[in-house]
């Protein structure tokens, strides 16, 4: 197997009593990145965390520790953490100061950030997008429906610690009634309008708002 990293000697850090993780650095060059040899990266605690193959990546000030494996052509950047048991691969990606932990997986080109929460035995998947204060535990706090709509996008909604649920697709996101104003005001009683109802009473049906953990 030819190795893509190394850790760097030296610049490492101590993050709980017995666990450091340490600084990485490219061997070869990682084009989707546009990576040249000797980039830096983030931190892994072992080797066991981030695979050689692929283009998978750990970069930033991110974490990846414990038994979490990035693998594929996912990416962890930012201040983002990864740990426990979590799996990070497929295209996705989490960066900003999103953690994904626990048995918590990401998966597909789904997008995990801002201040996001992924735990448990949650799986985000396929194109969504996670963000704000998102807040996701397990199946009751996470819904994923579409093409739907006159752009044929996927709407993503999901538990949020400041607004209880939130709805985005395309530019839009925001809180259950931000959303159905929004559809109202933009679609009315058209065929676009009406799926997108149809999938707000879903969502109401399905996504419990967080109320505190």
């Amino acid at each position: 197997m030819t190795k893509k990293y190394e850790f760097v000697p030296g610049d490492e850090k101590v993050i709980a009593p017995g666990r450091t993780v340490k600084r990485i650095r490219t061997l070869v060059a990682i084009a989707a990145l546009g990576l040249p040899a000797q980039s830096l990266g983030g931190y892994i605690e072992s080797e066991s965390n981030l695979s050689h193959d692929d283009n998978a990546w750990v970069y930033g000030d991110a974490w990846v520790y414990g038994n979490a494996w990035v693998y594929g052509n996912a990416w962890v950047y930012g201040d983002a953490r990864v740990y426990g048991n979590a799996r990070v691969y497929g295209d996705a990606q989490v960066y900003g100061d999103a953690w994904v932990y626990g048995d918590a997986q990401v998966y597909g080109d789904a997008r995990v950030y801002g201040n996001a929460q992924v735990y448990g035995d949650a799986q985000v998947y396929g194109d969504a997008q996670v963000y704000g204060d998102a807040w996701i535990k397990g199946e009751s706090d996470f819904l994923i429906a579409g093409p739907i709509g006159s752009r044929k996008a996927m709407l993503t909604v999901h538990a949020d610690t400041k607004i209880g649920v939130r709805f985005s697709t395309g530019c839009f996101s925001g809180s259950r009634d931000e959303f159905e104003a929004a559809i109202t005001k933009t679609h009315g009683d058209s065929e676009h309008g009406n799926a997108y109802m149809a999938a707000l009473m879903l969502a109401d049906h399905l996504i419990k708002p967080h109320t505190g953990d």
